[in-house]
């Protein structure tokens, strides 16, 4: 065989391999599609416990421990930045060395207590964070969520992080989240932190949940980065003319409710709920 049949056969031979890993789920196989949320649909925070949503519901979140709404389009909250208070053993245990330390002491969410700071400060810890809080984006998955809501994207600003933790380091861990999301056919919530919503964005964010965006101002940073596709939740303990701005300005174009603040289940006398 001559010199160039034999360098004919091997690119025919390399085109061959190419097309059999992407066609027969090899390493080339194409990843899962993502499902966005619908454009301005009703929506209906229920973290701090699952109910029959409404008929005109269309967007359900609930925590990774329960199950989806039928019927709905669901995600799922996965506190991906600190740690649940019930899983305090699960980390000291298990991960203590993810949890981050200033001076030798664990740091906590001063507004939270019994929630623990992840530590995101090497590539190394981050690749260990995302094989934990990854499994958990595939149970979702599994469960027949939609997309994931990992909460506390700002857990750099903390009082007592003292720069232990920065904004880049948290950014490089949800670059690593999102692409895990994706992977298993999840879209992927970026959690308030308007400051670096363009830059989420860019990493793959999908859409976004803002927290009383209305009462600081702050709804225009995500829709200029998301356009429809955030969802605004606005709390009863703070003055109403928020909410009643926020769906004088933006209703039928984005999601907008109105909950209380421990978003607690249909029944408990503490509940609230409005949508615009």
């Amino acid at each position: 065989m001559t010199t160039v049949a034999r360098l004919a056969a091997r690119v025919v031979a390399l085109t061959m391999l190419l097309a059999a890993c992407t066609s027969g789920g090899g390493v080339a196989a194409a990843a899962p599609k993502v499902a966005q949320p619908p454009k301005a649909g009703v929506f209906d925070y229920q973290i701090g416990g699952a109910y029959r949503p409404a008929a005109a519901v269309r967007i359900v979140d609930r925590d990774r421990s329960a199950k989806p709404a039928a019927k709905r389009y669901n995600i799922c909250y996965v506190n991906a930045f600190q740690t649940q208070p019930e899983e305090k053993r699960f980390w000291t245990s298990k991960h203590r060395s993810l949890l981050l330390r200033v001076h030798g002491r664990y740091v906590t969410d001063p507004d939270w207590p019994g929630e623990y700071v992840l530590d995101t400060s090497t590539a190394a810890k981050r690749a260990a964070l995302v094989r934990v809080v990854g499994a958990w984006f595939d149970g979702c998955a599994r469960k027949g969520f939609d997309a994931v809501e990992p909460d506390n994207l700002d857990s750099w600003t903390r009082r007592g992080v003292s720069g232990a933790i920065t904004k880049a380091d948290n950014l490089a861990y949800a670059r690593a989240l999102v692409k895990r999301a994706h992977a298993r056919g999840l879209a992927i919530a970026q959690k308030n932190t308007v400051e670096v919503s363009k830059r989420a964005r860019s990493i793959g964010f999908d859409f976004a949940i803002a927290e009383e965006c209305e009462v600081y101002r702050e709804c225009g940073g995500y829709t200029r980065s998301y356009g429809a596709r955030v969802l605004e939740v606005e709390y009863t303990d703070t003055p109403r003319s928020a909410y009643t701005r926020a769906c004088t300005a933006r209703a039928g174009t984005m999601s907008i409710i109105l909950r209380d603040r421990d978003v607690v289940p249909r029944g408990n006398r503490a509940y609230r709920y409005s949508h615009c």
